[in-house]
């Protein structure tokens, strides 16, 4: 697997779908940054970590998950960066981009409040 963000995010998403409480994830210190930032955020309730392998457990509000889509943006094949003037917003600030920044891994909100830029890997709602 190349791009183990991708493979993290799709992973979640299929949880959500199929109903589980639980999914394991490669570990990869990016993707564990993004699912914290996801458990921050409130999309998945917990994350912990074992040897080479990472659980997420499952967040549901009133028996609907609490991410509904998920969009990778910047791939290993294209990159995209944006400046801090161009980071998308989510539906109207009720979605989250996640963006990698110098700062370190970081939503569209905080990077706007940091003023940087960086690498938009990913559009949660």
């Amino acid at each position: 697997m190349n791009d183990s963000i991708a493979d993290a995010l799709i992973r979640i998403k299929n949880g959500y779908l199929a109903g589980s409480r639980e999914v394991t994830i490669k570990y990869s210190k990016i993707v564990v940054h993004i699912l914290k930032l996801l458990e921050k955020e409130g999309y998945i309730e917990k994350v912990s970590q074992k040897d080479n392998i990472v659980e997420v457990t499952l967040k549901y509000v009133n028996r609907q998950p609490a991410l509904t889509e998920v969009k990778r943006v910047s791939k290993p094949s294209l990159r995209i960066y944006k400046g801090v003037k161009e980071l998308p917003r989510v539906l109207n600030g009720l979605g989250i981009a996640i963006i990698s920044t110098p700062k370190g891994v970081m939503t569209d909100t905080a990077a706007r409040k940091e003023k940087v830029g960086g690498e938009v890997l990913a559009l949660v709602w």
